[in-house]
């Protein structure tokens, strides 16, 4: 899923449950939840080397990433005073990606990183059709509005 997705159910997560031994387990299951959907996200074509390592991580440091802190900005924090809970749910709502990024794009290929990506990767689905890939994270886009 791209950031956004992830980003904006952590932060809705952790909005309506703000005690975070509750709320952060939720928010790492939700990850892999909306990863086994299979969805487009901006490391679509790494693997079969139609895309290269910079510009999935160009793309992700300027399009989607700067997406999701602008995103939970304005659905939970404009008018609001400054709710840590949100952007805890935001940061955990990314976390097992961040995890991710020393095995992808650093090759770091030692233990606790390797495992981690290796069940990250076991999870994920991706779809190299974009439009029925970008709807499931349209959706719940969609439901993070709704239930806000």
């Amino acid at each position: 899923m791209l950031s956004i997705a992830h980003g904006a159910t952590g932060a809705l997560i952790a909005s309506k449950i703000p005690n975070p031994f509750i709320s952060i387990p939720l928010i790492i299951i939700s990850h892999y939840v909306e990863d086994r959907v299979p969805h487009w996200d901006i490391g679509q074509g790494l693997t079969r080397k139609k895309k290269s390592k910079m510009a999935a991580f160009l793309e992700e440091l300027f399009f989607d990433f700067p997406l999701s802190i602008l995103f939970v900005y304005f659905v939970f924090q404009v008018g609001n005073p400054l709710d840590w809970h949100v952007w805890l749910g935001w940061f955990v709502g990314l976390l097992p990606d961040f995890l991710e990024f020393p095995y992808l794009f650093l090759n770091m290929k030692f233990f606790p990183i390797k495992q981690l990506a290796v069940l990250h990767g076991w999870v994920h689905r991706s779809t190299p059709q974009k439009l029925w890939g970008i709807l499931p994270q349209i959706l719940v886009i969609l439901i993070v509005l709704v239930l806000k």
